[in-house]
């Protein structure tokens, strides 16, 4: 067999990293550069798309189910197919990015599936994206262990049939991987980590038991949902895989896909394994679209938008009677408390907050739901567990009793919060906090025992910016202006500096992640991403 001819793509500005060579390989370099070829164009398109729904949002401050697809949904005949074995039970997911400590700890944690994440978790610098693909490689060939260099301690997989099942998330649509280029322009981020991923591990997978699963986040529309299944559809023939190997689940964290849950999964039809409620990336879709739309629209600080709030409710129980009219599963949201070491009264506490969310969306027919630490695994379990009993789901559960108007989705008004100063405060301390740990390579965050990704600093500095621009009095009598959020950006920056001390201060990218936010949250352009600007001050 004749080797592989050289890929066309170009790998720039790009430090060596160890064993590089077994992921960038020219042959899963010129897969990657096949599929950039192929469908980038589209992705191009829909990118502009985007651009033009948004500006009639805009114009029209509504949304409203498609007239153009209304066929689909009237139709009954058809389902999505049947879940394979290894994704039928998935009552309880841990998330994460794909470092060699959590990789580990994730496939060992007792969950049914774990989110290998390279989108909102994980900063994408050269070593994460490349070493990351490296470290599953790994796992599925059973050559991963870790030692803590501070503990000294040593962490090794369990066995095969304990170990969580990895559905891997890509970045975005909208994200570029500058280190990979194609007569000078970069690749998308989503055609390298699905690429990479997907040559070296499919048949792998395949030999395992399981497949190659993806969970698919950002997605604004059908469209969008159709391509991603032109993408399987290519991948799979490339390899000498079966059709229908490739399973993938929809995250709906934009308000215009909640629209299109139908449609998204008629799309995917072949390929697809259920939807997930994407709270935090929601809401932020939600101030992304309707900034200006006046009052009705504006938002309370992000922790006051629980998901018992009559628009919330709208979106989760409209995407369970969605996946399970159509044979899916339907997975609930983020239970992102870190427990404390120090503080059990803080852990009692937060754990019934944990149990009873669980327990609600098991209640109201979820299949299943996400943690984002591993002491959080058995309490969600529980609270499947005493509703699935020995059944793998609930699809059974048709929800036929749930009636979702248009306008039930953008009822923000139906809220009675309303943003307080001390709301403005921790948004900026998130903000600032997530972003300079972001810009030192990392994107899953502990902070004020939660664990923050690029989706809560995302609601944190749209929040900021909406406020501003609706001109919010808080209740204390401050009006929103960018002179306050400055005043506070400050005294958070102050307060930092005092807690960490000088040497520590200076060393980390404190006055930067400071200054970044400020641009996001006050520009009167608003940043539709704000991992963009972000991605150009990333180093590595």
């Amino acid at each position: 067999m004749s080797a592989p001819a050289p890929s066309p793509l170009a790998i720039v500005e790009a430090e060596p990293l160890p064993r590089q060579e077994e992921v960038l390989t020219d042959a899963a370099l010129a897969f990657v550069a096949e599929l950039h070829q192929r469908f980038t164009p589209r992705r191009d398109e829909l990118l502009g798309r985007r651009s033009e729904r948004r500006a009639e949002i805009a114009r029209t401050s509504s949304l409203d189910f498609l007239p153009e697809t209304a066929a689909i949904r009237a139709d009954d005949s058809w389902k999505v197919a049947p879940a394979p074995a290894a994704l039928n039970d998935r009552r309880v997911e841990i998330t994460g990015p794909t470092d060699r400590k959590m990789t580990i700890n994730a496939l060992n944690s007792g969950a049914k599936v774990w989110l290998a994440d390279f989108e909102d978790a994980s900063a994408p610098t050269w070593e994460n994206v490349v070493l990351g693909q490296l470290n599953l490689i790994d796992a599925y060939e059973r050559k991963i262990d870790f030692t803590d260099p501070k503990s000294g301690k040593s962490y090794a997989l369990g066995p095969n049939d304990e170990l969580a099942t990895v559905v891997m998330r890509p970045r975005g649509w909208h994200l570029e991987e500058r280190h990979l280029q194609f007569d000078g322009r970069p690749v998308p981020g989503a055609l390298v980590d699905f690429g990479l991923y997907f040559f070296h591990n499919a048949k792998r997978l395949i030999d395992l038991g399981k497949g190659p699963y993806f969970y698919l986040p950002k997605t604004e529309s059908h469209l969008e949902a159709r391509l991603w299944n032109d993408v399987f559809v290519f991948a799979q023939d490339y390899v000498g895989i079966p059709q229908g190997t490739v399973r993938a689940t929809v995250l709906i964290e934009t308000i215009t896909a909640a629209y299109e849950m139908e449609e998204i999964l008629y799309e995917l039809r072949d390929h697809a394994s259920g939807l997930n409620a994407g709270r935090w990336d929601y809401l932020f879709s939600i101030v992304k679209n309707f900034r200006d739309g006046g009052e009705k629209f504006v938002l309370p600080d992000r922790n006051a938008v629980t998901m018992t709030a009559p628009f919330m409710r709208a979106y989760t129980e409209l995407l369970v009677r969605t996946c399970h009219k159509r044979g899916a599963h339907a997975i609930g949201g983020m239970a992102a408390f870190i427990p404390s070491r120090r503080d059990a009264e803080v852990n009692k506490v937060a754990f019934e907050k944990v149990k009873a969310d669980k327990d609600r969306e098991a209640g109201d027919g979820f299949d299943g739901s996400w943690v984002a630490h591993p002491d959080l695994v058995p309490i969600a379990m529980a609270s499947f567990d005493a509703v699935l009993g020995s059944k793998p789901n609930q699809k059974d559960r048709l929800r036929e009793d749930v009636s979702v108007a248009a306008g039930d989705l953008i009822a923000i008004d139906s809220l009675h919060a309303k943003p307080t100063y001390e709301g403005l405060r921790n948004a900026v301390q998130v903000g600032i906090r997530y972003i300079e740990a972001w810009l030192r390579g990392l994107g899953a965050v502990a902070i004020f025992n939660l664990m923050e990704d690029a989706a809560t600093a995302e609601i944190s500095r749209s929040q900021i910016w909406q406020w501003i621009n609706a001109g919010v009095v808080f209740e204390n009598g401050q009006l929103a202006t960018p002179e306050l959020a400055r005043t506070v950006a400050a005294e958070e920056l102050t307060a930092i500096r005092e807690e960490l001390g000088e040497e520590a201060f200076t060393s980390g990218n404190w006055q930067q992640a400071h200054d970044l936010l400020l641009k996001v949250a006050l520009d009167e352009n608003y940043e539709d991403f704000l991992t963009l600007p972000a991605y150009e001050q990333l180093r590595g």
